[in-house]
């Protein structure tokens, strides 16, 4: 399974503008901190507003910000909205032909993998993702994942 560019994106425009939620942030300070093209930036900043996960303000000195606090945002849930098809094999997806349909159990193996991975998504928050900053502890530090320089 892997997870489209839009979540991706979505996901780190939501990190970036949940580190800043004493100003409005920009489509373009976001794409220059991330490396991504402004409009791509601005199609998932519609549908993020769209869905009400962040507040736009239009205007020269409009931006975005998080519609809700960080603790309120599901990573499963902004998942779900950003993912267009989490139809992992043809039988998942509506109107299949798969031959197999009613006599193969990896469907039930697939399926059971997929809602254990949604389940695992939202036991966590925004703010779980988000670097600590003064005056916060780590959230779920028994999931912090050190990197380890390979070369």
């Amino acid at each position: 399974m892997r997870l489209t560019t839009m979540t991706d994106y979505a996901m780190r425009l939501l990190m970036y503008v949940g580190r800043h939620p004493e100003r409005l942030c920009t489509i373009s300070e976001i794409a220059q901190a991330y490396d991504i093209s402004e409009p791509h930036l601005m199609k998932i900043t519609h549908r993020l507003a769209q869905r009400g996960w962040i507040e736009t303000v239009r205007g020269k000195n409009g931006g975005m910000r998080l519609a809700r606090p960080p603790e309120d945002i599901a990573l499963g849930a902004v998942l779900r909205d950003t993912e267009n098809d989490l139809a992992l094999v043809e039988c998942f997806a509506t109107g299949s032909r798969c031959t197999l349909s009613g006599y193969c159990g990896l469907t039930g193996i697939i399926e059971g993998a997929l809602q254990k991975f949604m389940d695992h998504l939202d036991g966590y928050t925004l703010a779980d993702i988000l670097p600590e900053r003064a005056g916060c502890g780590p959230a779920r530090s028994e999931h912090t994942i050190k990197l380890v320089d390979m070369t």
